[in-house]
């Protein structure tokens, strides 16, 4: 006689059976872990050629232009991208497959050794998929952006190439000769900076080394599964910045990192630049706000590192193995790869007054 089950029956049975797992099943995707072990590109030398790309939205060719003067005046030799220029359903910087082709175009290209995008904006999370990461590890080149940009760090570094986080046409377009791009183009040109940095009163003290991976938390967050995450490799050191997003989604997509068993993974967490963000809650600031989250790792965070939408964005190499000490007095991060050793004082850097206009221009948060 066929019976029908009650409903609690049915949900012990579906219980007892998600609960017995076999040895050999695969783990959840948040116990993943991934080795990342990157290689350091070569260092560019006068006379080598860049590719000028546009993997988000658009620029104008007046920033583009004005960047490859300044590129040339650094002893480089700039090449445009195909499709740079290019204005699709008003912001994008071409279509899907344009924007793929041109990253395609710089890296088969034996001639160009490093990859300058022009700027962030929205777009590189549509590009996950199209690109695939032997593509990146056969043709190993420095690849240089920020905001949306660090959806193609999390590609880079999950393939095993080293990438900079640091400043993009938008910004050199402006001249090229403050810190902020003067050191990015010292990193291309094998002078690595250790850095030195003001104690801040949210820091939390102690000493670690990993790889260095993340970004802009609201592009990164959202990536978390896909072969772009670089959160998922062992023993990591986790860089977080915004721009102009409010304190519950910083809170938000700091929970998803949470959830997915980022934060215990990681050795040490730098908190750059919270640009222009929310203040909707009692907090004094986004620092005091996830430092109560991270007490409780027991690691160290570097807190008021200045990289990201702020008047100054100082490169960091992504996928790097890093140390970073943070004492009372203060703090340093040193990058543990090749090359001229170079002590930068962060509190010695002037601003450059950068506007809030062109700020949120560059993080494509207003229409240009």
């Amino acid at each position: 006689m066929n019976r029908i089950l009650p409903i609690f029956m049915i949900a012990a049975a579906c219980t007892a059976g998600l609960t017995s797992c076999k040895k050999d099943d695969p783990v959840p995707t948040s116990e993943k872990t991934v080795e990342l072990k990157c290689v350091q590109p070569g260092y560019l030398k006068a006379g080598d050629k860049v590719a000028l790309i546009s993997p988000s939205y658009f620029t104008p060719m007046e920033n583009v232009e004005k960047t490859v003067d300044v590129l040339r005046g650094w002893g480089l030799e700039p090449v445009i991208g195909p499709h740079v220029g290019k204005v699709v359903d008003g912001r994008y910087a071409g279509t899907v497959a344009e924007r793929v082709s041109d990253i395609r175009w710089a890296l088969e290209d034996p001639s160009i050794k490093a990859i300058l995008c022009n700027r962030g904006g929205y777009g590189t999370i549509q590009l996950i998929d199209q690109i695939q990461l032997p593509e990146l590890s056969s043709h190993p080149k420095w690849m240089v952006g920020f905001s949306d940009i660090t959806t193609l760090h999390g590609l880079w570094t999950r393939a095993g190439v080293m990438s900079i986080h640091g400043t993009m046409s938008s910004f050199l377009a402006s001249g090229g000769t403050d810190k902020t791009s003067t050191l990015m183009r010292d990193i291309l040109l094998g002078k690595i900076p250790r850095y030195e940095i003001p104690a801040h009163p949210q820091n939390i003290t102690g000493k670690a080394s990993g790889i260095l991976v993340g970004g802009n938390i609201c592009t990164f967050a959202p990536n978390l599964g896909t072969q772009a995450d670089a959160t998922l490799g062992k023993d990591i050191i986790l860089f977080i910045e915004e721009v102009e997003e409010s304190m519950h989604n910083i809170d938000r997509q700091f929970n998803i990192l949470q959830m997915n068993g980022v934060l215990d993974r990681c050795k040490g967490v730098i908190l750059g630049e919270f640009t222009d963000c929310g203040t909707e809650f009692t907090f004094e600031n986004c620092e005091q706000m996830l430092r109560e989250y991270l007490l409780r790792y027991n690691i160290p965070v570097l807190c008021g590192f200045p990289a990201g939408h702020g008047d100054i964005n100082l490169p960091m190499v992504m996928g790097a193995p890093v140390t970073m000490e943070v004492r009372s007095d203060g703090a340093t991060l040193s990058f543990d790869i090749d090359g001229e050793q170079q002590t930068v004082k962060t509190s010695e850097i002037t601003s450059p007054k950068t506007s809030l206009s062109r700020r949120l221009t560059l993080a494509g948060k207003k229409p240009l």
